[in-house]
Protein backbone atom coordinates (compact mmCIF):
# COMPACT_ATOMS: atom_id res chain seq x y z
CA UNK A 1 0.00 0.00 0.00
CA UNK A 2 1.03 3.59 -0.48
CA UNK A 3 0.50 5.63 2.66
CA UNK A 4 0.92 9.19 3.91
CA UNK A 5 1.39 9.31 7.68
CA UNK A 6 0.03 12.23 9.66
CA UNK A 7 2.49 13.84 12.08
CA UNK A 8 0.80 12.09 15.02
CA UNK A 9 1.59 8.55 13.85
CA UNK A 10 4.19 6.94 16.08
CA UNK A 11 7.62 6.01 14.77
CA UNK A 12 6.98 2.40 15.84
CA UNK A 13 3.96 2.31 13.53
CA UNK A 14 5.96 3.75 10.64
CA UNK A 15 8.67 1.15 11.26
CA UNK A 16 6.09 -1.66 11.29
CA UNK A 17 4.57 -0.47 8.02
CA UNK A 18 7.98 -0.36 6.37
CA UNK A 19 8.84 -3.81 7.76
CA UNK A 20 5.64 -5.15 6.18
CA UNK A 21 6.78 -3.77 2.82
CA UNK A 22 4.48 -0.76 2.48
CA UNK A 23 5.47 2.50 0.81
CA UNK A 24 4.98 5.03 3.59
CA UNK A 25 6.04 8.66 3.78
CA UNK A 26 5.42 10.95 6.71
CA UNK A 27 3.90 14.40 6.50
CA UNK A 28 7.30 15.72 7.58
CA UNK A 29 9.02 13.86 4.70
CA UNK A 30 6.95 15.81 2.17
CA UNK A 31 7.06 19.20 3.90
CA UNK A 32 3.60 18.98 5.50
CA UNK A 33 4.48 18.71 9.20
CA UNK A 34 2.41 21.81 10.05
CA UNK A 35 -0.24 21.37 7.37
CA UNK A 36 -3.93 21.51 8.19
CA UNK A 37 -6.02 18.35 8.18
CA UNK A 38 -7.66 19.46 4.94
CA UNK A 39 -4.23 20.00 3.30
CA UNK A 40 -3.12 16.53 4.42
CA UNK A 41 -6.22 14.96 2.90
CA UNK A 42 -5.63 16.82 -0.35
CA UNK A 43 -1.96 15.76 -0.38
CA UNK A 44 -2.91 12.12 0.18
CA UNK A 45 -5.45 12.26 -2.66
CA UNK A 46 -3.03 14.03 -5.02
CA UNK A 47 -0.27 11.52 -4.27
CA UNK A 48 -2.71 8.56 -4.48
CA UNK A 49 -1.95 7.49 -0.91
CA UNK A 50 -4.09 6.45 2.03
CA UNK A 51 -3.78 8.82 4.97
CA UNK A 52 -2.93 7.12 8.25
CA UNK A 53 -3.62 9.09 11.43
CA UNK A 54 -4.59 9.02 15.10
CA UNK A 55 -6.61 12.24 14.75
CA UNK A 56 -10.38 11.70 15.02
CA UNK A 57 -11.09 15.12 13.48
CA UNK A 58 -10.73 13.59 10.02
CA UNK A 59 -14.12 11.96 10.49
CA UNK A 60 -15.71 15.41 10.50
CA UNK A 61 -14.00 16.35 7.25
CA UNK A 62 -15.07 13.14 5.56
CA UNK A 63 -18.63 12.73 6.82
CA UNK A 64 -19.77 16.31 7.43
CA UNK A 65 -17.80 18.24 4.83
CA UNK A 66 -17.55 15.60 2.11
CA UNK A 67 -13.76 15.60 1.82
CA UNK A 68 -12.64 12.38 0.23
CA UNK A 69 -9.51 10.27 0.50
CA UNK A 70 -8.81 6.92 2.06
CA UNK A 71 -8.18 7.29 5.79
CA UNK A 72 -6.93 4.74 8.30
CA UNK A 73 -7.73 6.00 11.81
CA UNK A 74 -5.73 4.24 14.50
CA UNK A 75 -7.31 3.98 17.92
CA UNK A 76 -4.06 3.21 19.64
CA UNK A 77 -2.50 3.72 23.07
CA UNK A 78 0.81 2.54 24.45
CA UNK A 79 -0.93 -0.45 26.02
CA UNK A 80 -2.73 -1.43 22.78
CA UNK A 81 0.08 -0.73 20.32
CA UNK A 82 0.82 -4.34 19.38
CA UNK A 83 -2.85 -5.30 19.09
CA UNK A 84 -3.57 -2.31 16.84
CA UNK A 85 -0.49 -3.05 14.74
CA UNK A 86 -1.67 -6.65 14.33
CA UNK A 87 -5.11 -5.47 13.21
CA UNK A 88 -3.61 -2.83 10.91
CA UNK A 89 -1.55 -5.54 9.25
CA UNK A 90 -4.72 -7.64 8.79
CA UNK A 91 -6.49 -4.67 7.19
CA UNK A 92 -3.65 -3.93 4.80
CA UNK A 93 -3.17 -7.59 3.89
CA UNK A 94 -6.87 -8.37 3.60
CA UNK A 95 -8.06 -5.42 1.51
CA UNK A 96 -7.04 -3.97 -1.81
CA UNK A 97 -6.02 -0.32 -2.11
CA UNK A 98 -9.18 0.33 -4.15
CA UNK A 99 -11.32 -1.00 -1.28
CA UNK A 100 -9.70 1.37 1.22
CA UNK A 101 -9.40 4.37 -1.08
CA UNK A 102 -12.20 6.84 -0.35
CA UNK A 103 -13.19 4.86 2.75
CA UNK A 104 -12.83 5.77 6.40
CA UNK A 105 -11.36 2.78 8.23
CA UNK A 106 -11.13 2.67 12.01
CA UNK A 107 -8.51 0.25 13.30
CA UNK A 108 -8.75 -0.88 16.93
CA UNK A 109 -7.39 -3.80 18.93
CA UNK A 110 -8.81 -6.95 17.33
CA UNK A 111 -11.27 -5.26 14.97
CA UNK A 112 -11.76 -2.69 12.25
CA UNK A 113 -14.66 -0.92 10.57
CA UNK A 114 -14.73 0.34 7.01
CA UNK A 115 -17.21 3.12 6.27
CA UNK A 116 -17.79 4.85 3.00
CA UNK A 117 -19.05 8.43 2.88
CA UNK A 118 -22.36 8.81 1.07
Amino acid sequence: MTLLADHDVWAATLDALEDWGHDVVSADDVGLSTASDRALLEAAATRNRLLITRDRDFGRLVFLEGQSSGILLLRISPSTQQAVHDELNRVLEGHLFDELHEAFTVVEPGQHRIRRPR
